[in-house]
């Protein structure tokens, strides 16, 4: 997607003090899902058995991290009641306490839906595998730039973030 309006928003933010300063992309991309999984709810669901789905009505996020002991997935749970700033914190606190091996188990499960973010690594496209019994995982790539056609005909650069989703079709 045009990702102009969002690092466009980032640097608002950036030039902020405090907390504010450090709000990511990828924490702004975890804030609108857990605002848009509301209006699909069998991405935010599990599939129980081949024709049996249990959708939820809070999204609990699943956070992929990457740590010396492999992927980890904790949970920001009720994202859709947090403040873009709540869960910028605490996918920052989730991280550091998996990067740290003392990430308390309950906080490993529970999640109705996974967001894995690849753009720091500089991938450009991905396909995220679903984490049973979830029926959706957002893959983010990271911005590169890409042509367009511009207003007076010939082409324009802008800042393209490549967004993958896996779900399961049943």
């Amino acid at each position: 997607f045009d990702a102009t309006e969002i690092q466009r928003y980032r640097a608002k933010l950036k030039a902020l003090e405090g907390d504010w300063a450090g709000i990511t992309l990828g924490d702004m991309i975890l804030f609108a899902v857990s605002r848009t999984l509301r209006k699909y709810p069998s991405l935010n669901a599990n599939m129980l058995e081949e024709h049996s789905i249990r959708r939820f009505k809070h999204v609990n996020l699943g956070v992929a991290v990457d740590t010396e002991r492999g992927l980890m997935v904790p949970t920001i749970f009720r994202a859709d009641e947090k403040s873009l700033l709540q869960i910028s914190r605490e996918v920052k606190e989730l991280a550091a306490a998996c990067r740290s091996g003392k990430i308390s188990p309950d906080l490993l499960s529970g999640g109705t839906f996974t967001v894995s973010n690849l753009g720091a690594e500089n991938v450009e496209v991905f396909t995220p595998v679903i984490n049973p019994p979830q029926t959706g995982i957002l893959g983010i790539c990271n911005i590169i730039h890409r042509p367009r056609p511009g207003k007076d005909g010939g082409t324009r650069l802008y800042p393209a973030m490549g967004i993958s989703l896996t779900y399961d079709h049943r």
